[in-house]
């Protein structure tokens, strides 16, 4: 972006594609599927800059235990694209994967995974990046701590509730 203020020509450059943004939006669905009393957890999927698919996890909503983010943001993409890989893409999203899901990564051969808190109990990194295609390339903790504590808080909500019944 160019701005003219004479007899000065400033440049100012903005990086709007950058994996931080796209990550703030993983988080933006992640605090919808709190809204709506699910596991706060949020998914996005990027090609080419673009955004092509957007999810949060539905498997209270949908009585089904495969409605997680990733899942349905994978379904979206692919059915965008018209195919079932999706080697150009990027996928953001709030928590490492769980096992089923890195499964499900690896089968459409993500490019690239970009996720923010780990998943020291049910994270795929728990049995090794090998669960994952060998050319997606992947990038932990970006954003941890927001995406580390919606989910602790989430969780406290729920115990807390638990408690008083």
């Amino acid at each position: 972006m160019i701005f003219f203020v004479f007899p000065y020509i400033y440049r100012m450059n903005f990086t709007i594609f950058s994996d931080e943004h796209f990550m703030k939006l993983a988080l933006q669905q992640a605090h919808l599927a709190l809204e709506q009393d699910e596991i706060p957890v949020g998914a996005i999927v990027v090609c080419q800059n673009q955004i092509i698919a957007r999810a949060f996890n539905r498997t209270e909503a949908l009585q089904d235990v495969t409605a997680h983010a990733e899942i349905l943001a994978l379904t979206t993409a692919t059915e965008y694209l018209g195919s079932k890989y999706l080697t150009d893409c990027t996928l953001y999203v709030t928590l490492e994967p769980c096992v089923m899901c890195a499964g499900a990564l690896k089968w459409a051969q993500l490019d690239r995974l970009v996720f923010g808190a780990s998943d020291e109990k049910e994270g795929f990194m728990r049995y090794g990046k090998e669960l994952l295609h060998p050319q997606t390339k992947i990038e932990m903790g970006l954003l941890e701590e927001p995406c580390s504590q919606l989910l602790k808080d989430f969780f406290k909500s729920k115990r807390a509730l638990s408690k008083l019944k």
